[in-house]
């Protein structure tokens, strides 16, 4: 067993004595605990409009034993915002990393969003990415999840014995609706247009929900549904890890999103109730990246006129003569899918509750087929100008920025050494099982014990092409007019479709990569105990929760002479652990509460850590320089932390809340990864051999960093959350929170040498205002974050700053008649832009001068988003 020493602060340690004398308190106080409110007796609300939707969710904190905050849609299809993810960054304590145009993982309380766990109805959610550039991790992507089939979200910040483990900055619990609770004959028809201004398409969105039950309402169902298409434009500039040159590029994605999730309630008699739940979630994510690749140090005449501080030119003058410029686009078919079934039930007796859910949850995503077309592009005195990286985004002032097909200086053909192709699958089937007894221990009112078993298995694998019929053709016969892009600049327009057809006519079939295969099977097993209790002015909860986790990998072993074996190899880890938690509210007076908590939390290692293969992907890509080995480790242990909360809140009206907390988190164990370069592994890559030099000297092609994930120790979070809403008679309310995270870690835990936790920005601000009256309703958000980690070593994009970001969303909403209502949406008003730095320190071994000294790595251009829809409810 891993030890579970809890190791208190000063904080823990007086919250600790703090609620044992609370309980000490109680014990007089038994007679009134055995009248108090069950939690389930709180105030029932219709949510009906703007103002009702924020009294629920002052609601659901207010009469909550733990630490809580709630988003709720306010009626079918009005969720906050036209992005879950976007409603979650409105609550304190909450950030959201907007990947992609759109909020696709949250961190909570200054932890990484790795950190968060994710349920749907109170289970796990398989999930896969579809991006080949990004790990597999145990996040769940929002993108994949529309609004209009979320009838709520509860994050919970502290932790409780009943919930399950896995979330060390907090769980996300999404809610779909439930027919029984709906009117019978319930429907919402909605239509949207959307258009973003890079991409300058206006794309559909639809969505429709009914629900129905019989006059008695013991059985009831509901069929809900989503789909849009979005065209989606991402313009931006980056260097190409290793070879330091200055990219231009455009991202392009074809989005088509599709959403079905049909629920089923059977309640034969008032103490038995059955549920179905079914859902699948499919988005296509087809995409093409257009770059120029620049190279105003390596070719040519130039003349450096600045260097930063890592000898990184950051100012640059080139003549034009000798200029060479290189133009390609990635071209991925690409798409991610998510199904689930569960089924639960409930019986109430007279002296016990019984509770119940099992189902299965699988997701299939990835590249499924990954094409490469690139060629010499302009003129030698095009590249003429100046080249200034001295700011935090790359301006380029030179002869000529704008390309069509007609400036390629060759014919183009498919690579052969880009064409693969990469799956993965997500799967897991699982079952809890809880009883709740109700007792007269002095101030304890229940004991409430359970289980919880999931068998999951992540497979990953690559595929290479097999090549046989490549043919070049001209330019013309893959590109097609002009898009826009970063710095200014003007590219070819790739013909997507056309790129596909000729990379699927030049392979003869593939054959497994086994450097990019491998095999995850976890088995967890959970069992808790807790005990709710109450008294006169005073409630909570407190318990144990035991967890044990199997876990093997497969995998194809990679020799010291760099062969892999013919037959997989298996490694096997196992750990177990106990974690106690409490949660204690006292009534201080009728309208304020002071909270307390204290717990210990883990969050298991991302699946992409434990896969035991030996992973080459800087292999042959065509980018000397980039060559990697990448190795999991099995026996990764979780994260793990002592957690512990101190907060009041002052509810003076029915909408009016203001809440101040103090959290600490004291991290014993969390996962980094360290980097070693110019290592010999016993394989050389070809693109060294062409290239005929490596940083490890002249002939030697076996050249590679090395990157190996271990168990770090030590850092700590600490912040607090200051939260103030209040709504009006005259129709206005408001809403204002603010966040400070103190998140810190010893740097030599990282690569880049920056003693921060991963995602964590130090400062949160969220800024609502609405008004709302009977037919119209308008609302503005701003949320802004200060400057936070972004950490992908060792994939593509590397370790980086991502600098301040603040949005302003606005909304409004017409009800035309009692039926029809008109909405307007703007996402992101200003357009602000996504800017990243390399800012390791000078010492950073394993990091490349790129990314040092705050060099801008990677800018991407801001895009607002316009919504006009209509929506019909009866």
């Amino acid at each position: 067993m891993r030890p579970s020493t809890f190791k208190k602060s000063v904080l823990a340690t007086n919250i600790a004595i703090l609620l044992g004398s609370a309980i000490s308190i109680s014990a007089v106080a038994a007679d009134a605990a055995a009248t108090s409110a069950a939690p389930e007796n709180i105030e029932k609300i219709e949510v009906r409009g703007m103002r009702a939707s924020m009294k629920a969710s002052v609601n659901d904190k207010r009469f909550s034993d733990a630490v809580v905050d709630a988003v709720t849609a306010e009626d079918i299809g009005k969720f906050p915002d036209g992005d879950v993810g976007e409603s979650l960054a409105r609550i304190p304590g909450v950030a959201v990393n907007r990947q992609f145009g759109q909020g696709q993982q949250v961190s909570i309380r200054g932890a990484s969003n790795q950190l968060t766990r994710t349920l749907l109805n109170g289970h796990t959610v398989a999930s896969t990415g579809w991006f080949d550039q990004q790990a597999i991790d145990r996040s769940f992507n929002y993108s994949l999840l529309p609004p209009e089939l979320v009838g709520g979200i509860l994050v919970n910040k502290s932790s409780q014995a009943d919930i399950a483990e896995g979330g060390i900055g907090g769980t996300v619990t999404v809610k779909t609706r439930k027919p029984l609770d709906l009117e019978a004959n319930s429907v919402f028809l909605s239509a949207k247009g959307d258009y973003g201004t890079v991409s300058e398409a206006i794309d559909p969105q639809t969505s429709g929900l009914y629900s129905w039950k019989n006059e008695d309402e013991k059985f009831g169902f509901l069929l809900a549904g989503a789909l849009d298409n979005t065209q989606y434009q991402r313009n931006g500039i980056e260097t190409l890890l290793g070879w330091g040159e200055i990219v231009p590029t455009t991202f392009q994605q074809d989005r088509e999103r599709s959403a079905v999730n049909a629920a089923f309630q059977y309640r034969p008699t008032d103490a038995l109730e059955f549920g179905l739940n079914v859902m699948s979630l499919q988005l296509d994510a087809d995409n093409a990246n257009t770059s120029i690749f620049l190279f105003p140090t390596q070719q040519g005449e130039n003349k450096c006129l600045k260097k930063n501080e890592a000898g990184v030119c950051t100012l640059v003058e080139h003549s034009g003569k000798g200029g060479f410029a290189w133009a390609q686009t990635w071209a991925r078919k690409a798409s991610m899918s998510s199904d689930t079934v569960d089924l639960d039930f409930a019986y109430q007796a007279e002296d016990y509750k019984l509770e119940g859910r099992i189902g299965k949850t699988k997701a299939e995503g990835g590249t499924d087929l990954t094409s490469n077309y690139g060629q010499s592009i302009g003129k030698p005195g095009d590249f003429a100008g100046i080249y200034d990286a001295t700011g935090d985004v790359i301006k380029i002032d030179i002869a000529n920025n704008s390309f069509d097909a007609s400036d390629f200086n060759g014919k183009l053909e498919t690579a052969g050494w880009a064409l693969k192709k990469q799956p993965n699958t997500d799967e897991e089937a699982f079952a809890t099982f809880d009883i709740t007894v109700p007792v007269e221990f002095g101030v304890i009112t229940s004991i409430k014990s359970g289980l919880s078993y999931a068998d999951h298995e992540v497979t990953q694998t690559t595929e290479k092409a097999i090549v046989a019929n490549v043919m070049a053709k001209n330019a013309s016969e893959y590109y097609s007019g002009t898009i826009s892009s970063g710095a200014g600049f003007t590219l070819p327009k790739p013909i997507f479709d056309n790129m596909i057809r000729d990379a699927y006519a030049a392979i003869d079939g593939f054959t497994l990569d086994k450097s990019g295969y491998g095999t995850l099977q976890e088995k967890n097993l959970a069992l808790y105990t807790m005990a709710t209790f109450a008294g006169e002015g005073v409630r909570g909860n407190f318990g144990l929760r035991y967890i044990s986790t199997d876990i093997e990998s497969d995998y194809y072993a990679l020799s010291n002479k760099g062969v892999y074996a013919d037959d997989l190899s298996t490694d096997k880890a196992s750990y177990n652990d106990v974690l106690p938690s409490m949660n204690i509210a006292f009534d201080l007076a009728s309208d304020v509460i002071l909270r307390a908590s204290a717990a210990q939390v883990i969050s298991r290692p991302n699946y992409a850590d434990l896969f035991a293969t030996t992973k080459l992907p800087g292999f042959n890509d065509g980018t000397p320089g980039n060559e990697k080995a990448v190795t999991g480790n099995v026996g990764l242990l979780p994260f793990k932390a002592s957690q512990a909360d101190l907060g009041i809140e002052w509810y003076f009206s029915s909408e009016g809340l203001f809440a101040a907390t103090y959290f600490i988190k004291d991290v014993s164990s969390f996962i980094s990864t360290k980097e070693k370069l110019n290592q010999q592994i016993g394989i050389e890559d070809p693109n060294l051999i062409k290239e005929g030099v490596s940083s490890c000297g002249v002939g030697v092609y076996d050249c590679w960093t090395v990157s190996e994930n271990f168990n770090a120790t030590g850092g700590s979070i600490d912040g607090i959350e200051l939260q103030l809403q209040d709504a009006f008679d005259n129709g206005l309310g408001y809403s204002v929170n603010y966040t400070f995270a103190d998140a810190s870690s010893p740097a030599e835990n990282y690569a880049d040498r920056v003693g921060v936790f991963s995602d964590s920005s130090k400062h949160t601000v969220n800024l609502v205002g609405y008004y709302e009256m009977d037919d119209f309703s308008v609302r503005a958000a701003y949320n802004w974050r200060s400057e936070y980690m972004m950490r992908e070593l060792p994939g593509f994009y590397g370790n980086r700053e991502h600098q301040a970001y603040g949005t302003v969303d606005l909304s409004a909403n017409y009800n035309v008649t009692d039926y029809l209502s008109v909405t307007f949406e703007v996402v992101n008003l200003f357009e602000e832009d996504s800017i990243q730095k390399g800012v390791a320190p000078l010492d950073a071994e394993g990091v490349i001068n790129e990314f040092k000294a705050n060099y801008p790595v990677w800018s991407f251009e801001g895009e607002a988003r316009y919504q006009l829809g209509m929506a019909l409810r009866f």
